[in-house]
């Protein structure tokens, strides 16, 4: 152990290259969806299904791996996550019609485990004082590599092919596992304890069921008798899902742990900085590409990969808000750093919302949001390592990943759905309103997450050591 903790510094970037790389392969699609339909002959429904089904895997898998994690090993099934990663990205490089790549997308998102995962092992294997700029680091990954994966997608989409997205993912992914493999030691802290088959199958019922909702529904109609059949029958996985949890005796997911305060309200907190990050985020591209002229009287004409390089600033930003933020945490409570990175954030999506004539505009809000989100982000990750017992680590903060992702789906379908509702008189394009109200919905969403964060208890500051 002494000798691993010499080297902590590399297998901390170890492990934020692993989350880059779920990061990346999370948003690249996006700017492809276009391509994408018209080189597999698809609807824009089933090409949206290739972001959708990569959500819905990541969202089942992610507790799943982070318990047996907890059970059987850290390090141990970190590889087998970014194993699984690497096979789904290598398969869609070939991938020969729109079924075949969205069953690939589906097998890469077993990387989502990578974040639960590595915030254990940070907090297992680092120095207690550098727990907090570790998990920080970590954290911060998820909303960098968000931005900067629009960026290298639009390039590729330009110059090569979509097919390259699936390359550089699956280099980026093979070396991430090469350098867990050979840097990141095995974590000796385990949870003796039998699997939970029928929690683990319970829960991924009511995941599935979830986000098929949210994301059919706007096709379906909202009140429709399929959208409403889906919607009860999570809400009957649900309830079975806990009955089962508080009953047996080594649940997959501790509800009573999931009940403490500080975890209760950090894990709502993060699906409002889902939703706010998301609600936002994919609208952009659509605003900057349109072209102005007529009856349209905003955007920017913007090629993709133009429209990455205005979102760059945004997204390098957060490769140093997620360090601060676990400084900051570490000397003040990471409840501060959380609040004020809600509040950024609403302030960069508010000002998209009453300043986006220019894209020089929307860099600087971008900006804000890239400090906030990756702030937010790493504050939650502390919260939750730090309120519930080390063999809890991976399932714990695997959960508060899965509601970051539900709310992600939501804001998307939210900002996608008042979008779609306002469009130029005869015409398909949205009008300018439409966009300034979802900035002003996410906006208003993120202020709301930053009240809730309020809730959490303030701890002094557990870092006396740090602050000496």
């Amino acid at each position: 152990m002494g000798e691993a903790r010499q080297h902590y510094n590399v297998t901390l970037g170890v492990l934020a290259l692993a989350g880059l790389a779920y990061s990346l392969q999370q948003t690249m699609v996006l700017p492809a969806l276009p391509s994408l339909q018209r080189d597999l002959h698809t609807s824009t429904a089933w090409a949206t299904w290739l972001f959708t089904s990569f959500l819905l895997v990541s969202a089942v898998s992610t507790p799943v791996l982070g318990k047996l994690g907890d059970q059987y090993g850290k390090e141990r099934f970190l590889l087998l996550s970014l194993g699984i990663f690497f096979v789904g990205c290598v398969a869609a490089i070939f991938a020969w019609n729109i079924w075949s790549l969205i069953a690939f997308r589906a097998i890469q998102g077993f990387g989502g485990a990578v974040f639960p995962l590595s915030f254990a092992i940070v907090f297992d294997e680092f120095p207690r004082e550098k727990v907090g700029s570790g998990v920080g680091m970590v954290s911060a990954i998820l909303g960098v590599g968000g931005g900067l994966g629009l960026v290298l997608s639009g390039a590729l989409v330009d110059y090569l092919s979509w097919r390259w997205i699936f390359i550089v993912g699956a280099v980026v992914v093979g070396v991430a596992t090469i350098g867990v493999w050979r840097f990141v030691p095995e974590s000796p802290v385990k949870t003796p304890s039998k699997l939970d088959p029928l929690g683990a199958l319970l829960l991924t019922a009511v995941l599935v069921a979830l986000l098929l909702g949210l994301t059919e529904a706007p096709g379906w109609g909202w009140g429709s008798g399929r959208s409403l059949a889906v919607f009860a029958a999570t809400l009957v996985f649900a309830l079975a899902w806990v009955r089962v949890e508080l009953r047996v005796a080594a649940p997959m997911v501790d509800i009573r742990m999931m009940l403490k305060r500080t975890v209760l309200f950090t894990n709502l907190t993060a699906i409002f900085t889902g939703f706010a990050m998301f609600g936002a985020f994919v609208l952009l591209p659509s605003l900057m590409q349109t072209h102005r002229g007529g009856s349209v009287h905003y955007g920017f004409g913007l090629s993709p990969t133009a429209t990455g390089l205005y979102l760059l600033p945004g997204g390098v930003l957060g490769f140093v808000a997620g360090p601060a933020a676990g400084r900051l945490g570490m000397r003040y409570g990471s409840r501060m750093p959380l609040v004020f990175g809600m509040l950024l954030a609403a302030a960069g999506i508010a000002s998209l919302a009453l300043f986006h004539a220019h894209p020089g505009e929307i860099s600087l809000g971008m900006a804000f949001v890239g400090v906030g989100v990756p702030f937010a982000f790493a504050a939650m990750a502390k919260l939750i390592v730090d309120a519930v017992k080390p063999s809890e680590t991976g399932v714990a903060t695997g959960m508060n990943t899965v509601l970051r992702t539900v709310g992600s789906v939501i804001g998307g379908q939210v900002g996608a759905a008042i979008v779609s509702g306002d469009l130029i008189a005869h015409t398909s394009v949205p009008a300018e309103s439409a966009f300034v109200a979802a900035f002003w919905v996410s906006a208003a969403v993120a202020l709301v997450g930053a009240g809730l964060a309020r809730f959490i208890p303030s701890p002094r500051s557990t870092a006396v050591a740090f602050a000496d």
